[in-house]
């Protein structure tokens, strides 16, 4: 079910603190913690804690948790002094999606072309 917390999911297993990782920031509704595969000098995800599958599923049925998501994406680039910054949201296998946890990667500290990948 939408907003709780599932047995099978990565990301929920880390807000539970049964799965280790490098924690950057943490609020009510928000983690954000160093990405295991960086893809830029600063890769950090910025996940709700209550499960939602993708993007648009978390924006349709918590809009103020999506906000609070893309809120901590400023702080994070904040907290880690970058000027500019990318915050990716990818929804779908096609985009790229592997855990079905709505996430925000924050990418960073180096130049970032357009158009990605």
């Amino acid at each position: 079910m939408a907003g709780e917390p599932q047995d099978d999911c990565l990301f929920c297993r880390i807000v539970a603190g049964s799965i280790p990782a490098t924690i950057v920031r943490e609020t009510e509704t928000t983690v954000a913690f160093r990405d295991i595969n960086p893809q830029a000098p600063t890769h950090v995800l910025v996940i709700p804690k209550a499960h939602h599958r993708d993007a648009a599923a978390l924006a349709a049925a918590a809009p103020g948790l999506a906000a609070d998501v893309l809120r901590e994406t400023q702080a994070v680039a904040d907290d880690e002094k970058l000027e500019s910054y990318r915050v990716v949201f990818n929804t779908g296998s096609g985009a790229g999606q592997t855990v079905w946890h709505a996430h925000a990667h924050v990418l960073g500290g180096r130049g970032l072309d357009w158009p990605p990948g």
